[in-house]
């Protein structure tokens, strides 16, 4: 039992950090009443634009000779964080400027995004001359896959818990940084006034406008750092058109599953890494080999449950922002 705990663990939390960014990234951006059903597709562009800029540095670095860690670093992660900035930027133009309807907007902007990774992943893919159908890019993969040095020395708590990227632990810092920012800061107040009840905090003094970009463009840049976490960590590097499933869908799923409280999601993304790949270490015989494509599902069966429930509890804590996807019209106030 402890040697199935032991592998199972780890690969559960390395599955449920692209989703702690991207339920973070959403959870931020529903506070301020925008319904951003976009996160895949910025997912997906964070992803591909951490991939140009790891891709082109290391053509430099290998017709130069000279290799830097730091830049290898910090490159895909300014060039991911930059995407994610002009989705989130895109979104807000589309919704709050122009007011057009979210949920429409959202869909396009998935549809976008992925279109827009495929494009320039297959462009990438003609450059390298590769014959493979995918982009490889292995130096910098290892300088974001680097752990704590001192982790394996300490047996299974190391393992379990200290062997993964500082990736991982952005992660979970962020979470907690922007569940203290909701509940325990003046701003956090004013960013839960303006998705609760947009008229009122606009009476208030509060800038409407301000507070939507910049609710939206921050969990944009947050959520897109989910992408770069999967093609440079969990990929090891290697991008391939159409390969981050529904990792965007369940990120938003996972928005419900936990009330909307960034704390909640940390524990919460990891419970639906372990589903999601729970069906592979669940025994099944060639006969029934149809029943994993059941187990799948338990994540998501999981997230209707728990509507089900806060749903009839009833609870106003439990509820998602009033004014959650709906335009803000100051001259109906």
């Amino acid at each position: 039992m402890f040697g199935f705990l032991s592998t199972f663990i780890p690969r559960a939390i390395v599955q449920g950090i692209p989703l702690i960014f991207g339920c973070t990234g959403e959870i931020l951006t529903e506070k301020s009443g925008n319904l951003n059903l976009g996160i895949p597709g910025v997912m997906y562009v964070g992803g591909i634009c951490g991939v140009i800029g790891a891709f082109f540095y290391e053509q430099a670095a290998a017709a130069s000779g000279q290799f830097s860690n730091a830049l290898a670093l910090l490159i895909p992660l300014l060039c991911c964080l930059l995407g994610s900035l002009l989705m989130g930027l895109l979104y807000c133009f589309l919704t709050v400027t122009l007011r057009s309807n979210q949920n429409v907007t959202g869909l396009a902007m998935t549809t976008f995004g992925v279109g827009f990774g495929n494009f320039f992943g297959g462009s990438l893919i003609k450059l390298s001359n590769s014959s493979m159908t995918s982009v490889v890019l292995s130096r910098t993969s290892l300088v974001y896959k680097t752990s704590l040095p001192f982790a394996s020395s300490l047996g299974w708590f190391g393992n379990m818990f200290l062997s993964y990227s500082f990736l991982a632990y952005v992660a979970v810092l962020l979470a907690l940084i922007s569940s203290y920012v909701l509940k325990k800061t003046r701003t956090g107040l004013q960013l839960r006034a303006v998705g609760e009840s947009p008229a009122t905090a606009d009476a208030a003094g509060i800038n409407i406008t301000r507070y939507k970009y910049a609710a939206t463009c921050i969990g944009c840049m947050i959520a897109g750092l989910g992408g770069l976490y999967y093609v440079m960590d969990y990929a090891c590097g290697v991008w391939s058109n159409d390969a981050f499933g529904d990792r965007g869908w369940l990120a938003i799923a996972l928005v419900i599953f936990a009330i909307w409280r960034p704390g909640t999601g940390i524990w919460s993304s990891f419970l639906f890494g372990g589903l999601y790949i729970l069906y592979l270490y669940l025994p099944t015989t060639m006969e029934h080999m149809e029943l994993k494509e059941l187990y799948k599902m338990i994540p998501y069966v999981m997230t209707v449950v728990v509507l089900i429930l806060t749903s009839m509890r009833n609870r106003r804590e439990n509820q998602p922002p009033a004014s959650l996807g709906l335009a803000y019209f100051r001259e109906e106030r």
